[in-house]
């Protein structure tokens, strides 16, 4: 990116601002050297999902404009769960299911940010929280904050409200978060950190802990909470979370979620989630009805492609295009295995869905089949209960209109 080009305006431009503890200071500090700017996760999965990327692309950018991104995933934290509006606390994980979910998201990562002591940096905050004593963090930290204070924040006292539980653990999150950005600031000269809306709290306790303890200028910046048009929460589809990683998402379903948003996303998605210019958007997006569809179909191409490659997206979209023209088959299609001895015994489509975890029960295959969303190799099942022939080794399913899915025959 051109170092004269104004990067708050165009994150901004791109709707990926919603507050700033100083906006004209921060926009300042980019265009004035190069700085180290965080973002953090909590190692609660092998993979981050699409409610995750807009943070990601905000990294990107701040890369491509010369900015050195930290990645800090939280493998001491995620003991404990962020409160923030959640109305109950996070089930524990052990040290090994967390140590192989900062695998998995430093893999995501990499996809998308160049990585390496001079570029960017994945970091773990238990380097220094498995360290510091319980005294120790009352006296360098709990000094610095008020209770009464602290117990105005939404993300506390939503739960008070509510009388759900919050416990002293939790709680306490928070000032770890603040403990967090501070010790990123000594140990790497970082002076930004970047959250969601409603990680304003947290950033608000780091930026004050750096200026009131260590005399350091920090800077925080949120993005908007994403929704869908449908007011769906990002990142979540009819079959659960769409995942960034292939082994959790195939390409194909991740390719389709996006081919399969809504008409009222697409801009706003375009702008996000690609690198394309806003001028390119708008030509793309400003029509209506059918036309929308080709906008759909770079968005889903450009994302996939930033997600899982350039060969991957164009296998995807070369899929999608052969089954809607009519085609059986799909080499990028999410596949599975049935036995032999199944078919011999008879199996029916219905049975073989619930085996392979497609569907959830006979019931709901047969409803599917009811309504006429139910195809198998292009015929349309009426009842679901119809047998899988033992003549044939593999079948194309279509469950409605955007579920396509193989099954075959394992050998």
């Amino acid at each position: 990116m051109n170092s004269n080009i104004d990067l708050v305006a165009t994150l901004a431009s791109r709707g990926f601002i919603h507050q700033s503890t100083d906006l004209e200071g921060l926009r300042t500090h980019l265009a004035t050297g190069s700085r180290t700017v965080y973002l953090g996760f909590d190692a609660t999965a092998d993979s981050l999902h699409v409610g995750h990327l807009q943070g990601i692309m905000l990294m990107r950018w701040m890369q491509k404009a010369g900015h050195r991104p930290v990645l800090l995933i939280g493998g001491a934290t995620t003991r404990i769960g962020d409160p923030s509006f959640r109305d109950e606390s996070r089930p524990l994980l052990t040290n090994e299911q967390i140590d192989a979910n900062i695998a998995g998201i430093t893999r995501t990562f990499s996809r998308y940010l160049t990585l390496g002591e001079t570029a960017g940096q994945v970091v773990d905050n238990a380097e220094w929280l498995d360290q510091i004593g319980y005294l120790q963090f009352l006296n360098d930290v709990g000094r610095y904050f008020s209770i009464n204070r602290l117990l105005t924040f939404d993300a506390v006292r939503q739960r008070l409200d509510r009388e759900n539980s919050l416990s002293f653990l939790e709680f306490g999150y928070t000032l770890l978060q603040a403990h967090d950005f501070t010790e990123l600031a000594k140990r790497h000269n970082c002076t930004v950190q970047l959250g969601g809306a409603d990680q304003w709290a947290n950033i608000i306790n780091g930026v004050e802990l750096g200026r009131r303890r260590d005399g350091r200028e920090l800077f925080g910046l949120t993005m908007p909470l994403l929704a869908t048009a449908d007011g769906k929460k990002m990142g979540k589809s009819m079959n659960g979370a769409v995942w960034l990683d292939s082994e959790r998402l195939s390409p194909f379903d991740f390719w389709q979620f996006w081919r399969n948003c809504d008409d009222r996303d697409v801009r706003r998605f375009l702008a996000l989630f690609t690198e394309l210019p806003l001028d390119d958007i708008d030509r793309l997006a400003n029509v209506d009805g059918a036309a929308l569809n080709q906008a759909k179909i770079v968005l889903a191409n450009h994302v996939t492609a930033l997600a899982h490659g350039e060969a991957a997206a164009e296998q995807a979209s070369a899929t999608a295009l052969a089954l809607f023209a009519g085609g059986k088959h799909g080499n990028d299609l999410p596949c599975f295995s049935v036995d032999r001895s199944q078919l011999t015994g008879g199996l029916t489509v219905a049975a073989a869905l619930v085996t392979c975890g497609v569907e959830p029960s006979l019931s709901a295959v047969r409803r599917l089949a009811k309504g006429g969303g139910l195809r198998v190799n292009g015929e349309v099942m009426q009842s679901g209960d119809e047998l899988l022939s033992p003549d044939d080794s593999r079948w194309h399913v279509a469950l409605g209109k955007k579920r396509h899915i193989q099954i075959e025959v394992s050998q």
